[in-house]
């Protein structure tokens, strides 16, 4: 005779348990980070366990470096889209730093490589992670890979260099393990991202805001890694080399994963990112946030080369120069409209005073 009553009971705590309905802002943080962020982190879980898998298989010659160069790239590719998702535990403690070393102003990467192999020719994973974060990730490995004076297919060049490729790719594989289990755990950034108030977030509101920063520090930072080769900060001198991931000419595709990375979370999946929070009355901005991002995607897509032979050349500059607009554009109503329709201060961002 109670069961009814019981199981009424029951569900209520469910529901309150999870995010209610009347709190559109905890249902949309939720979904942002059980649908979009922690899917994109399991898959670069899964391609950093490659990526070491990989740098194995290829230093005991049971794979050739054609392979071990479409590992990386993949793996690259899984770090360029959690770019806009840096939140939590990897944007914290040079942990992101640990994982890429951009911008390399002086080619830190390729002399501290060289003095590494040097000074420690057998090195492994854990001695890695005490060494500078230069060293420690996907640079490196990019490096050692993609650099003209190194060929890996010389069997001399490969003994000198395969153990620190073999130590990075396990580096990689067991930061990224660390992360995603930090993310999964009782009080990580999945609970802290779906239920409210916690440790992190007095509210929901306080959780939208740090999502919203973590896109426009991105959005920010995707700009600075295509207006830096691009000369932007430099009167217009072009500045080749000291683009994101040159040496493997994927500047572009990395590009574009974080672009369709951030443009998730704001569409969402079954339409549950930042965009639903706004009001009916707001049409005419999501509308102009939707144009934005396609004309950026647009325009992305029309550059065929790679970023070097793009730099090169008038017609080329003036390609980039449109679609770092278009990325200034998207920039610009999420620093500005999105956040002041979300009625949030944004403050500054992890890339100001770069």
């Amino acid at each position: 005779m109670f069961r009814p009553k019981l199981l009424l009971t029951s569900l209520a705590a469910l529901a309150l348990g999870a995010c209610s309905p009347s709190d559109p802002q905890a249902v949309t943080s939720a979904a942002i980070a059980k649908q979009v962020i922690l899917p994109t982190y399991s898959r670069w879980v899964d391609a950093d366990r490659q990526l070491a898998t990989s740098a194995l298989a290829f230093c005991q010659g049971k794979t050739d470096l054609a392979t071990a160069r479409a590992d990386f790239l993949k793996a690259q590719k899984t770090w360029a889209e959690l770019q806009p998702l840096l939140i939590g535990p990897l944007a914290e403690g040079n942990r992101a730093w640990q994982v890429q070393f951009w911008p390399d102003k002086k080619n830190l990467v390729g002399r501290q490589v060289e003095q590494l192999v040097t000074a420690q020719p057998q090195i492994n994973a854990q001695e890695l992670a005490k060494a500078s974060v230069v060293v420690q990730g996907l640079s490196a490995y990019e490096y050692i890979l993609f650099d003209a004076e190194i060929d890996m297919a010389n069997a001399e060049q490969k003994a000198r260099y395969c153990p620190l490729l073999m130590a990075i790719g396990e580096r990689q594989k067991l930061l990224a393990e660390e992360i995603l289990s930090s993310w999964n755990s009782t009080d990580g950034m999945l609970a802290q991202l779906s239920k409210f108030p916690n440790q992190r977030y007095a509210d929901s509101h306080e959780a939208i805001a740090e999502l919203l920063r973590v896109q426009v520090t991105a959005l920010d930072s995707l700009k600075k890694k295509l207006g830096t080769p691009l000369g932007r900060q430099s009167k217009g001198q072009p500045q080749p080399f000291q683009a994101d991931a040159w040496r493997s000419k994927s500047s572009l595709s990395s590009l574009e994963a974080s672009l369709i990375s951030a443009q998730t979370v704001w569409t969402g999946v079954d339409n549950k990112g930042l965009r639903s929070l706004l009001p009916a009355e707001q049409k005419p901005l999501a509308d102009k946030i939707d144009a934005a991002y396609a004309t950026s995607r647009k325009l992305l897509s029309e550059l065929k080369p790679p970023l070097v032979d793009l730099l090169a050349t008038d017609a080329g500059r003036q390609q980039l120069n449109a679609f770092y607009d278009s990325l200034n554009a998207v920039h610009r109503l999420h620093e500005g409209e999105l956040a002041k329709a979300l009625g949030i201060q944004l403050g500054f961002n992890a890339n100001d005073g770069d």
